[in-house]
């Protein structure tokens, strides 16, 4: 967006907000900043076993290693203002962290979960949404490495007979660069005169939700009346408009990783 701006995003203890739903993140999505030992850790969510050879990276920095036999790993990048960095392990749900210049200050370790037979992996790559038009005092524009797919992203993907007790989320990964107002009142952007329109999720053609905070692990409900089983279904993310601008479209730029549709059993009250 064609403004000066600036988010700043908490890992810890942040709140998320979409839906009208208020949910704690980052601890609720599996890190644990605990400053125990002299290492940086990724362990199972369940068994709190170290796992080898996860890809940890940087991706707007082009930053890619690999965990070692005890699950460590460090980073050999810096880190000057919030990015997103991605866990991916074969047979894991794909995890991702917005993180800044404090996140290593200790170590952390980062617990991630085993797939179970009905989530399905949309897509694991780094995506960025918008115009390319903005400032070099956008929110997050310094990690702004790759170029704009354009206005919107949409993804077709199979999905399968899933359990009819099971609830089921969309899940987004890590999300940054959104300027909406509520990020302003939030904290997460410093601009003062004006702000855009919140990013919007449609699923099968029906938007389900409105993204209003910059964060990770934003979990999205979907109805289950709209999913197709057995068949092809389609996600599609658009980026909001700047609400100040009238002369043209100005679409705010963000960028978002990590997507996948996750079940969960519905809790049987007697």
């Amino acid at each position: 967006m064609n403004y000066k701006k600036f988010a700043c995003i908490n890992i810890i203890g942040m709140l998320i907000l979409f839906c009208g739903t208020v949910v704690s993140a980052a601890i609720s999505g599996n890190v644990e900043k605990n400053g125990i030992g002299d290492y940086n850790q990724v362990i199972d969510s369940t068994t709190q076993a170290p796992v080898s050879q996860a890809d940890v990276a940087l991706p707007a920095k082009g930053y890619h290693t690999r965990t070692d036999d005890e699950g460590r790993f460090n980073l050999g990048a810096k880190i000057d203002a919030p990015t997103i960095m991605s866990v991916q392990k074969e047979g894991y749900k794909p995890f991702s962290l917005t993180v800044d210049g404090n996140s290593f200050a200790k170590p952390i370790v980062i617990g991630i979960e085993k797939t179970n037979p009905h989530d399905i992996i949309i897509d694991k790559d780094l995506y960025h949404i918008g115009d390319d038009s903005y400032s070099e005092n956008s929110a997050n524009a310094g990690e702004f490495r790759i170029k704009a797919i354009g206005p919107f992203y949409t993804k077709n993907f199979k999905v399968g007979n899933i359990p009819p007790n099971d609830d089921v989320y969309l899940v987004i990964g890590s999300v940054i660069g959104i300027d909406t107002k509520m990020a302003r009142d939030m904290g997460q952007s410093k601009v003062k005169t004006t702000y855009a329109a919140p990013p919007q999720i449609f699923f099968n053609g029906n938007m389900i939700a409105e993204l209003n905070l910059n964060g990770d692990n934003q979990q999205i409900k979907i109805p289950r009346n709209l999913i197709k089983p057995d068949s092809i279904n389609q996600i599609t993310i658009k980026s909001g408009k700047n609400l100040f601008q009238s002369a043209y479209i100005d679409y705010d730029d963000i960028e978002l990783m990590n997507l996948f549709i996750e079940t969960k059993s519905k809790i049987t009250a007697y």
